[in-house]
């Protein structure tokens, strides 16, 4: 009798170790399955120019990475109640905005709009700013605080959105400065 027992403790043990490991476990096969949002999209910014001369025009580009399998509505969703892509920008004095470009979206079906492609972005996209340093733009290093929002989803979840800062580094030289251009693969010769 006293065996019995014994070996139903144990069996009741075995069972216990069981059922907590087992949701443990499926939360981390869920968390491997649903990556976070800053995982599936790496931003880089760059900038047109080195230094950046006080009354010139210059651009700050933000190349997104989207990881495969992925994708982020377009700046111009294709439903009002979709969340576009943006990026702005928390200009310091002596900057002025003069354009942002944001690159066209490509339409896509998914499994859960088969009937109404989306305009979305996915692999990799650039959004360009124009600026303007003006002649009382501060001299020397300077950081440009900007805002990336988006909503990543894949075939068949989306992540929660996010409002992702980012910082821009330039140097700002006097008018005079030489100055040599940046990034031509993506600011063009």
């Amino acid at each position: 009798m006293t065996r019995k027992i014994v070996c139903s403790f144990f069996a009741a043990m075995i069972l216990l170790a069981v059922s907590m490991a087992i949701p443990g476990s499926l939360n981390s096969a869920q968390d491997q399955v649903t990556p976070k949002a800053s995982a599936v999209v790496k931003p880089q910014l760059f900038v047109s120019l080195d230094p950046v001369p006080r009354g010139r025009e210059f651009q700050v580009a933000l190349v997104i990475e989207i990881a495969r399998g992925y994708h982020m509505n377009s700046h111009h969703p294709s439903d009002a109640y979709l969340i576009p892509t943006t990026l702005t920008s928390q200009l310091p004095a002596g900057f002025q905005l003069l354009d942002t470009n944001y690159p066209d979206g490509q339409l896509q079906k998914f499994s859960f709009s088969p009937d109404q492609p989306l305009n979305v972005y996915s692999g990799s996209v650039t959004v360009k700013l124009k600026l303007q340093a003006q002649a009382g733009a501060p001299l020397g290093p300077l950081s440009i605080p900007m805002t990336l929002r988006y909503q990543a989803c894949n075939d068949s979840t989306c992540l929660p959105p996010v409002k992702l800062p980012l910082e821009g580094k330039i140097v700002v030289g006097s008018a005079d400065s030489k100055t040599q251009a940046s990034h031509p693969e993506i600011f063009g010769r």
